[in-house]
């Protein structure tokens, strides 16, 4: 009998674990090749036990960005997705592609601050059947559609000189190598189009050889469903060799903010911006993970929830661990800005 979408989905979460040794001493070669080859397995897994949660803490845009004192955090969201689409100067008449693009909160926002036609691309089935929801419910199915695929086949399905333009927010990580991605993206784009990625990275300071460091990558990776994760240098030089003209770079992350990016997987509401922003904060807290534990606990037993999901529950708390350990020793970066431009000959 065949497995319907549900039955699917429970096996991917539950699958999930099973790429992983918590502990790195444990990790070995064979494991690290494992999840690389088993890249869309191990991104769903993560995404269809992940994306409730996503959704509940933070909303439709599931990236970082700088915050300002007293800013809103949905607001300081949009104003990260804006920053990128000013710095690739997207145009109205432009077909735009969105490379790992969720549930469409960027994709959907990014359409209306530019009026550009975006093209929302994503493996997940959950995550595109939320995004086309929402985009139809907001009225602008017209202007923001989604392609479900594998963004290591980008050729395949939409030919070479497709876009004017391709971003992607914190999703290329999860890809089995910058040079694959970046080479896919610099294909389907037309010549002089240009690509914008907010890529998350290990920074120059960290350090393989340092066990702590290596562990507290390895924390990311298992938190985040990232097969592996890479040195910005390598994203830098991946690039250039695959034909791209970098045009601007930044570390975002690099910035001594006040209000750091990290602030909402603190759980201190001291540093809340705005009262709806005490929700996000809430949710990290001590007692907000106790609370949303039960909760999830109860909607798996009912199953309201997939099975799986309090497994990728757990993972996500590595994930809070080392994202805020890392940016305060600011070993990682999840967003490394380049924008690059294919060449117009």
């Amino acid at each position: 009998m065949a497995i319907d979408a549900h039955g699917r989905q429970d096996a991917r979460i539950q699958n999930y674990a099973k790429f992983w040794q918590t502990d790195t001493k444990d990790e070995s070669e064979v494991d690290n090749a494992n999840r690389l080859d088993s890249y869309t397995e191990v991104v769903n897994g993560y995404y269809d036990g992940a994306t409730d949660l996503y959704e509940w803490a933070w909303g439709p845009s599931f990236h970082f960005c700088r915050f300002y004192r007293g800013e809103d955090f949905y607001a300081g969201l949009a104003r990260h997705e804006h920053y990128l689409a000013s710095k690739m100067n997207i145009k109205r008449e432009w077909r735009v592609l969105d490379v790992g693009c969720g549930v469409g909160g960027p994709a959907r926002e990014i359409a209306q601050f530019t009026g550009a036609q975006i093209v929302g691309f994503n493996n997940n089935d959950c995550q595109i059947h939320r995004a086309r929801k929402y985009t139809q419910k907001m009225g602008i199915d017209d202007r923001v559609t989604f392609v479900k695929g594998d963004f290591m086949k980008l050729v395949e399905q939409f030919g070479e000189g497709y876009f004017d333009a391709v971003y992607a927010i914190e999703a290329t990580v999860h890809a089995p190598s910058f040079e694959g991605i970046y080479g896919q993206i610099f294909k389907v784009l037309k010549p002089g189009g240009v690509f914008g990625v907010y890529e998350w990275c290990m920074t120059d300071t960290w350090d393989p050889s340092i066990p702590e460091h290596k562990a507290v990558a390895h924390g990311i990776e298992i938190g985040n469903g990232i097969p592996e994760m890479r040195p910005l240098r390598l994203a830098r030089k991946a690039l250039r060799e695959v034909g791209f003209e970098v045009e601007y770079e930044e570390d975002l992350a690099d910035y001594d903010d006040e209000v750091k990016w990290y602030y909402p997987l603190e759980g201190d509401f001291s540093k809340a911006q705005t009262f709806r922003d005490f929700i996000v904060v809430w949710v990290t807290s001590w007692m907000g993970k106790f609370v949303m534990h039960n909760v999830m606990w109860f909607l798996v037993l009912l199953g309201l929830l997939p099975k799986g999901t309090m497994e990728v529950a757990n993972t996500l708390k590595i994930a809070q661990e080392s994202l805020v350990g890392s940016g305060r020793d600011k070993l990682f970066t999840p967003m490394f800005l380049a924008v690059s431009r294919k060449p117009a000959h």
